[in-house]
This record gives structure tokens, sequence and C-alpha cells, in this order.
């Protein structure tokens, strides 16, 4: 039993005795999650599947405990996740183009999708005045760590993390992640970056993924970050940050300024296994060490139910930008971010221009609707030889959202969101994309 395990349990055994202490169970919430998940990928050009099409039907049940009296309270989370498929198939899954399954399920060994998949996650918890320990299950949000939640099912990690608000105006957040289960997964799985990703024989991964750091309130419309993640044989990453919210006139603009600084850490810095993807100095199959600073602005201005932003982003350095990466399915916490692609490749060069607009400022509250638009060049790749395979190559990206909430009535709280995404490149060997999705969520307080 590693030592996570043996913590955790020995928490249940606390919590098990004092589940009847006032708090645990009166500050208890409970809700039933239901989203239903369809997704068409289009490729327009290339051989192989001209398209992916999934649809299914997700279950998220939460179990949030308050905690037991005393100077340290204690208490128990737990997450339970079941999609169930309604419409894929061995030629529309994606899995023969992705080894970790399809787009949305996992699949048999024929390639074809699975009929459902599920999972179940406890964290245990306990917590000294402003300040909590987490052992288990966990979806962290941090400019070194992002849970995924694009699909049918949310990533999960397991690790343990600890966040203390005790000094004003500061949250200081350590933590040590060991496993992720993916969005289409059932299982945990050890931890990976781009390049090494593969589940075959050749892919290498690490347990040990530590990360700490903290948010500052200089005032009240001025916070400072900095957070440090490490993953074992693979990369170390240093993350600076500054948002500033400025009143000006009838609205507000925004300053989002990101630098990340990532290096190579143990193994990724002398075993082409461990090695990342990116153009490193026409390496052979353009992989090397984690070796990249990636410098990003986004200002957002909001105005009567108006939002205008623009952003630019730099991605220096020998390789990607790295993070974790497991190949099924993740986030990073960068301004490119998109529905399909990331926009962070070695030495690419991305400005973007977005537009939302709040309905609620003209008698339609809880309809809204943006679109992003991103243009990233400057992008050099290698063929297997080492050889020039693309020479300042470029890649462009247009997202489309439009969301309606219910607000009122029996239906109070329904969700219909759709989202459509066309990008293109003229990378070689590259197939260009079309996707539509589209998502209908509730959710049912249980408690």
């Amino acid at each position: 039993m590693n030592k996570s395990t043996l913590a955790m349990a020995v928490a249940l055994g606390v919590v098990a005795q004092q589940a009847s202490a006032a708090g645990f169970i009166e500050d208890s919430k409970a809700t039933l999650g239901l989203r239903n998940f369809y997704i068409n990928t289009d490729y327009r050009d290339g051989t192989g599947p001209n398209k992916n099409e999934e649809w299914g039907q997700g279950f998220d049940l939460r179990f949030i405990s308050g905690y037991t009296q005393g100077t340290v309270g204690f208490g128990i989370d737990a997450i339970g996740l079941l999609g169930v498929r309604l419409d894929s198939g061995g030629g529309t899954n994606g899995a023969s183009n992705n080894s970790y399954g399809g787009t949305v399920f996992p699949s048999k060994s024929n390639g074809e999708a699975v009929d459902n998949f599920s999972s179940l996650g406890l964290t245990a918890k306990a917590k000294i005045s402003q300040t909590e320990l987490k052992l288990g299950t966990l979806q962290p949000k941090l400019p070194v760590i992002v849970t995924n939640d694009g699909r049918l099912l949310p990533q999960t990690f397991q690790g343990g993390q600890i966040t203390t608000n005790d000094i004003k105006d500061l949250t200081l957040v350590g933590g040590q992640i060991e496993h992720a289960k993916g969005r289409n997964s059932s299982n945990n799985e050890e931890l990976s970056i781009s390049g090494a990703n593969g589940r075959t024989a050749a892919g290498r991964d690490s347990n040990k993924f530590i990360y700490g750091g903290g948010d500052y309130k200089i005032t009240k419309d001025l916070t400072a970050q900095y957070y440090y993640g490490n993953l074992e044989d693979f990369y170390k990453q240093h993350f600076l940050g500054l948002v500033h919210n400025w009143a000006i006139g009838p609205g507000v603009l925004k300053s989002d300024l990101r630098y990340f600084n990532s290096s190579d850490d143990g193994a990724n810095g002398h075993d082409p296994l461990y090695y990342s993807t990116g153009n490193y100095n026409a390496v052979a199959s353009g992989k090397g060490k984690v070796d990249n600073n990636l410098y990003s602005g986004l200002f957002l201005y909001s105005v009567a139910g108006h939002t205008f932003g623009g952003g630019y982003q730099v991605s220096n350095g020998s390789s990607d930008f790295p993070w974790l990466n497991q190949g099924d399915g993740s986030s990073a916490y960068i301004i490119t971010d998109s529905q399909i692609q990331k926009f962070a490749r070695a030495g690419e060069r991305t400005w973007q221009a977005r537009y939302s607009y709040d309905f609620a400022k003209v008698g339609v509250p809880g309809l809204t609707a943006g679109v992003v638009y991103l243009r990233g060049d400057n992008i050099d790749t290698v063929n297997a030889r080492g050889a020039e395979l693309a020479d300042g190559a470029s890649e462009w990206e247009r997202d489309l959202t439009v969301g309606y909430v219910v607000q009122s009535g029996a239906l109070k709280n329904l969700g219909v969101m759709w989202k459509n995404a066309t990008w293109r490149t003229d990378l070689p060997s590259t197939r260009s994309q079309d996707e539509n999705r589209l998502i209908v969520s509730y959710s049912i307080p249980l408690l």
C-alpha cells in the first residue's frame, strides 16, 4: 500500500467514527450532473477516415461532505462517473488514429467503442482554520496543472494537495500527483508529455509530479502569481502571472500577463525515449529535451454586455511548450488553448482576437455567444531524418460558441451549448479539421 492510500484509509477511519458530528452532515452537498454530448470532427484533406463522430450520455454524481467538529475537522468527498454510448462505431469513433481509445469512449481491441465506462473517486480531507489537506481524487486548476473537462466526462488526478488562506490576501497551494484518469477512460495511468506518451513499449511516463505556488492580491484589482511544477524525468516549469482589472469609462479592462520557463529534468535531458516534441535543432524526428520560454498577454474590455479582446503569444526555444499530456486529452494554462489546437509549437508566434456578448442586456438572460480567431506562424519542423520539413509554416483556428441556460420554470438551469471550430494549416502531412459539439447539461441537487 503506497503512502497516499494508507493516509486516506486512516482519514476515512476517523471520518467514519465522527460522521454523526454536527457539521459533517449538515454542511454536506450532493448533486447529479447530466451531460449529453455529441461531437463530429471532419478531416478536410489527407488520407484515412474522413470523420470522427460519437454521441453519449454522461452522469457525474458528486458528494461533498462538511467537516467534523474540533480543532481538526475531517471529511470525505466522492465522485462517481458513468458514460453511456448512444451512437458510435469502429469506423467513426477515432480509435484507428488514437491508441488511447476513441474521441469520447474507450475502445475494444477491435476498435469499436465500449457500451459504457465508469469510475469512482474518493477524497479524504482535513481542515485546520483556513488550511485544507486533500488526499485521493483531485481536479486542480492551477497554472502548472489543469483538469480537462472538454468531453463527456472530466479528467481526474490521484495524489495529495494542501491549500491555505491563513495569510490575508495570500493563497498558497502545494501538492503531488501520481496518476491521471483520462476523460475517455476508467483507468488511472502514469504521467507523460507529448513525444513520449505512446502506450507502446517505447512510451515513457512518470508517477511523480510535484507543484506549488500561490496567488497574492496586491490590491483588490491586482493579483500576482507564481507557481512551480516538476514532472520527474521530464521537465521543470516556473510560472509568473499578473492579472489586473482597471475601470475605464463605463467598462472594465482586464489585463492577463503570463510567462512560463520550462527546462529538462532527469532522463529528458539525455534519453530520446523521454524527449519532447518540437523542432529540436534538426534532430531526427524533431524531438529533444524540453527547452521553452512562453510569453503571452491577453486584454479584455467589457462594457454593456460586450467583451472585446485581443492577445499575443510567443513560444521561444527548441521544444514545444510542455504540459501534462498522456495523449488522451488534456488542458494547458495558456491563452491559446482552443477547441482543436494549443498554438504552442516551438518558435510559434500567435495573435488572437475575440468577441462575446451577454444577451441579458437586451432582455434575454441566459443567452450568450462568442467568437475567437487565432493565427500562428513561424513554425519550423523536421522529418524523421532531421531534414527541414516546414519553414515558417502557419495555422489558424476560428471557434464559435452559442449557449443558453433556462432561467426559470420546471427546466431551470437546463443548459444547451453549440461549439463550432475550424482549423487550417499548411504544415506538411497534417490534416485540417472542422468540428462541431452539441452539449445539453442539467444539474439535480440531491442534498
